[in-house]
């Protein structure tokens, strides 16, 4: 798999996904269990804070398993207990919209979410949300009782029956191509004898096979667009036998070899013209597997499904399509909004999917985190690592080296440094009062000797490898493993070199590092320094940032480039050392940004419609046309990734990468 965390030291592309932008993510949510769901992530000495569970006063049962139809699946629940004795069942919203296939419409108030379901968009049903760490839960009990359902909490699986459905017909149409949309439409209609729950799930490439020509004279058309991607839906209901027929997929005829030998008899001077291939049809399948029936679709590049519901019938309507972002402007917290539609730039039209953070309203707070509970080595889905912070919102942060998951710039939290900032690239700083810093940012650290001879130190805790020193924390782990052969490693504890000893060949030898001190790498040209270091020599390090604004905030990411400064574009991809495949690449991308208001933006903006993804001017151009006054480029690709409350809103979880950091958005327990 191509790597997405393009550092500039190499040439390596984004993944160049054609992923859908629109909400309708699937079953693959990321949790972890019971226990860990409720753990604080262990860390090294100096202890780094993490929110912690807030007690579940009123709760009769909770659990994060959710067994629906038979089929148990990740996700957050819980039931409260009335002073009635009435017992209210209570899902969080992701798995309300993911596992249900509710549709959740634009709401200014916190408390009260308009979904539509199998019902009228103009007369939604409003159902009231309550936030319960870091969750936001949606009391579900009436519209269960309303649909029929059967519901019963089984220690920490909440069980959920709903009423056996039948698939009566599906029908495909297509629409002519429009001067706003250019690209052929098509849509599917699902009909239904009763709502039902459905899912939406975005597949891989589909490798196009190619049917050769009987003449072998005749040449075939290679196919010249990116190829097809699969794409799922799934209804808890049966088909009728007669559409599984309908849509079983029939093996290639033979082709005929009589009519063309003909016609070349007959004219031997025709040139041959290519044969194009034929084109997938939409439907691939329809089965029925375990009492669900799955819609398998062959969705050409620049199109993808935007799914809705209707009653009176009772449809699924799927309309493939170039834009199928749909508007939202949700409150989902307060202090925390969810927005996402288009944004124009000249004729080009990108889904930009945000979440806009009043970081002075009480409780909310932003803190980097890491993958690894154990150091800074380690890789996970975002998801996964903001569900262990107990973060309620977040966004994948800096870039990092998907082979050894060793990060590639700065991470600083609660004052103390993780990693350091490498190649003086964009990174962002800020304080829990809400006050943030943009910049290009350098640590400068030296080490000074007891005859005050100085040296600098070229990285901390950095997985980018040159020649010099570099300085290793218990940030890092319990040991460090030499990154090159031959490093002569300097053991200080207590302010003093207690040791000199030979790292060996790469990744063989595992060095512990002290709790009380660090380790000083000599690397290359560095290790003829070693004779001036001799065991039992006292130093010190001296450190500082450049721009000394930076040493101001206890919070740093850092990734680049740098896109925009006191409103203006301040782009320069290759002055932070970024490679020209890496600044040329039009792909998804993340970002960071605040506007005149003082409103913190985090962004995840996909592929424009027809095409790929904005290139970094392009991004730039964006962010500035949001409203930002200060922006920074974060990884992207399939890096990009952006969360709230136990869901990813930007993507489906299958298609986002593992990341080694990201920035968190933590609500403070009332």
């Amino acid at each position: 798999m191509p790597s997405c965390c393009q550092s500039g030291i190499s040439d390596r592309r984004f993944l160049r996904a054609t992923v859908s932008p629109i909400l309708l993510t699937v079953l693959c949510l990321t949790t972890t269990d019971a226990t860990n769901a409720q753990e604080s992530p262990k860390n090294t000495k100096p202890p780094i804070s993490q929110s912690t569970a807030p007690p579940l006063t009123g709760v009769a049962s909770s659990g994060n398993q959710i067994s629906l139809n038979g089929r148990t699946l990740p996700g957050t629940w819980l039931q409260r207990t009335g002073k009635s004795g009435q017992v209210t069942t209570h899902l969080s919203d992701g798995p309300f919209r993911q596992l249900i296939g509710v549709n959740f419409l634009t709401s200014s108030n916190s408390a009260k979410q308009p979904v539509q379901w199998f019902s009228s968009v103009t007369t939604p049903l409003v159902l009231t949300t309550r936030l319960v760490g870091a969750y936001r839960y949606v009391d579900i009990t009436n519209f269960a009782q309303t649909s029929g359902w059967q519901i019963q909490a089984n220690g920490n699986i909440l069980v959920i029956a709903t009423p056996k459905a039948q698939i009566t017909n599906i029908v495909q149409s297509q629409e002519a191509p429009s001067t706003t949309t250019p690209l052929q439409q098509t849509r599917i209609l699902v009909n239904l004898d009763r709502p039902t729950p459905w899912q939406v799930a975005q597949g891989s490439a589909i490798a196009k096979s190619q049917t050769p020509s009987s003449d072998p004279d005749t040449p075939t058309i290679k196919p010249t667009t990116p190829p097809n991607r699969e794409w799922k839906i799934t209804l808890d209901g049966i088909a009728d036998p007669v559409l599984i027929e309908r849509y079983t997929p029939q093996p290639p005829a033979a082709p005929p070899t009589l009519l063309p030998n003909l016609l070349k008899q007959l004219l031997p001077l025709t040139p041959t013209q290519p044969i194009p291939p034929a084109p997938d049809p939409l439907i691939q399948k329809v089965e029925v597997v375990k009492n669900q029936t799955i819609i398998s679709l062959s969705v050409p590049f620049g199109l993808s499904p935007q799914v809705n519901t209707v009653a009176n019938p009772n449809r699924l309507i799927i309309d493939i399509r170039p834009d199928p972002l749909e508007e939202r402007d949700i409150t989902w917290a307060p202090g925390l909004r969810w927005r996402q539609h288009y944004v124009d730039l000249g004729t080009e039209r990108f889904p930009v999917v945000w979440l806009e953070v009043n970081p002075r309203k009480f409780g909310l707070t932003l803190k980097p985190m890491w993958a690894s509970p154990d150091g800074l080595a380690g890789t996970a889905p975002l998801i996964q690592t903001a569900q262990r912070y107990l973060a309620v919102a977040g966004i994948n942060g800096g870039y990092f080296n998907r082979n050894n998951k060793l990060p590639l710039g700065a991470i600083r939290r609660d004052n103390q440094w993780l990693s350091g900032p490498i190649l003086n690239r964009g990174a962002i700083a800020w304080n829990d009062s809400g006050q943030f810093y943009f910049g290009r940012l350098t640590l400068e650290e030296t080490l000074i000797t007891a005859n005050n001879q100085r040296l600098p130190i070229l990285f901390l805790n950095s997985g980018y490898i040159q020649s010099g020193i570099a300085r290793y924390t218990p940030a890092w782990g319990a040991t460090y493993t030499p990154l090159t052969d031959n490093e002569i490693i300097l053991v200080i504890q207590k302010d003093q070199i207690t040791q000199q000893l030979p790292g060996g060949k790469v990744g063989e030898t595992a060095v512990p590092i002290p709790q009380d001190g660090y380790l000083l790498t000599l690397r290359a040209n560095a290790v003829s320094t070693a004779s001036q270091l001799p065991i039992g020599s006292a130093v010190s390090i001296s450190s500082t940032t450049a721009p000394t604004d930076f040493s101001r905030y206890p919070h740093i990411i850092g990734a680049g480039p740098l896109l925009v400064q006191n409103r203006q574009i301040v782009l320069d991809a290759k002055g932070e050392k970024f490679s020209n495949a890496f600044i040329a690449e039009k792909a998804i991308r993340s970002g960071i940004c605040t506007t005149a208001t003082g409103t913190l933006i985090i962004t995840a903006t996909h592929n424009r419609v027809g095409g790929y993804g904005p290139t970094l001017a392009e991004h730039a151009q964006l962010m500035q046309q949001m409203g930002c006054v200060d922006a920074l480029n974060l990884d992207g690709g399939s890096s990009t990734s952006l969360y709230l409350g136990g869901q990813l809103l930007d993507r489906s979880p299958s298609t986002a990468a593992r990341v080694h950091n990201g920035i968190g958005v933590f609500l403070k327990p009332r």
